[in-house]
C-alpha cells in the first residue's frame, strides 16, 4: 500500500478526483480553483498537495511550500478511518467541532454553508478510499 499523502498516493487521488463527476464536474460548475494541502495534525506543514483548476486536479504530489487555500490536518488514525468508512455531513461537523479534522488554512464555515462546495468536499473522502 502506498503511504498516505505520498507523491504516488496524491497522484492516484488526483486521478480518482478527476474521474468522479460528483467531485470534478460539480466543482467545475462553480469555477473552483484551489491549492489543497493534506497532512497530519502535529506536522509543521502538509505532506501532499492538490492544485485544482476549474474543479479538476492539474497537479498532485509533494507539498513544496506552495501557497494554500486549504490545509487539512488530522491524525493518521482519523484519516484512515474516514478513508475506510467515508464521511457524511454529521460526521464532518463532529470531526470539525472535536478538532479531529483541523482546517489550518481555509474557511470551514463558509464551505459547509455552501452546498455547491460541501457536497463535493464530503465526496472527496469517498474518492480517497479508491486510492
Amino acid at each position: 500500500m502506498t503511504d498516505l499523502f505520498s507523491p504516488e498516493w496524491m497522484q492516484t487521488f488526483g486521478q480518482q478526483w478527476n474521474a468522479e463527476p460528483e467531485l470534478s464536474d460539480a466543482l467545475a460548475k462553480i469555477h473552483f480553483n484551489s491549492a489543497i494541502g493534506y497532512g497530519f495534525e502535529n506536522d509543521p506543514q502538509p505532506i501532499g498537495v492538490l492544485i485544482v483548476e476549474n474543479g479538476r486536479v492539474v497537479t498532485a504530489g509533494k507539498y513544496e511550500g506552495q501557497p494554500l487555500n486549504w490545509d487539512l490536518r488530522a491524525s493518521r488514525e482519523h484519516w484512515q478511518q474516514w478513508i475506510a468508512k467515508g464521511l457524511n455531513m454529521m460526521g464532518l461537523s463532529m470531526a470539525y467541532m472535536s478538532r479531529k479534522l483541523q482546517f489550518q488554512v481555509g474557511d470551514y464555515t463558509a464551505m459547509v454553508k455552501d452546498p455547491r462546495m460541501a457536497g463535493p468536499f464530503i465526496k472527496s473522502f469517498s474518492v480517497m478510499s479508491r486510492v
